[in-house]
């Protein structure tokens, strides 16, 4: 069994297709990880336990989204040393993304949380495996062979792009 390693939360489970894609990252890289829900706003005792108590249960990073006013990831790195990951999540009651960008993003000195794109679970979870890599050579082994995979993936484009020209690649699509 894998060491679990990486924490995903998120504010409602309505974030979860979002934050699904960091967990597939996560099992494409054998990065252990567990997912839960945890409200910043409905469920307060809940996100401190979970933050303070993530150390002591062998977790690195923590991967956290959320939509609206996007308090979660900021409370939760206000709570512990971990590295925090927040993923603004474009929500029904948002105002196009950017509450959440914002809030997340405009974290006071000395409470950073790294920011990913809007809806961006997947590159939260590719982070994450980046800060983890840094210190497990299998993982960055594994990080590494992705990256490498894209490279081959926009030579191969351009290839194609070259070869038939671009006009014929935009019909072929």
């Amino acid at each position: 069994m894998t060491e679990i390693k990486v924490g995903i939360i998120m504010g409602s489970q309505s974030d979860l297709p979002i934050m699904s894609e960091a967990a597939k990252f996560l099992e494409e890289m054998e990065v252990g990880y567990e997912l839960t829900i945890v409200s910043a706003h409905r469920t307060p005792v809940r996100m401190i336990n979970y933050a303070q108590e993530a150390k002591k249960r062998g977790l690195k990073v923590i991967i956290a989204g959320a939509g609206g006013a996007a308090h979660l990831p900021g409370m939760v790195a206000s709570l512990t040393s971990l590295p925090v990951i927040g993923v603004p999540v474009k929500s029904s009651n948002s105002i196009d993304g950017w509450d959440s960008i914002l809030s997340i993003l405009q974290m006071p000195s000395g409470i950073p949380v790294a920011t990913v794109a809007l809806d961006g679970g997947k590159n939260a979870g590719i982070l994450a495996t980046s800060i983890i890599g840094a210190y497990d050579d299998k993982v960055s082994k594994n990080l590494e062979e992705f990256k490498q995979s894209l490279s081959e993936k926009v030579l191969a484009s351009a290839e194609r792009v070259e070869e038939i020209g671009w006009k014929a690649t935009l019909k072929t699509k």
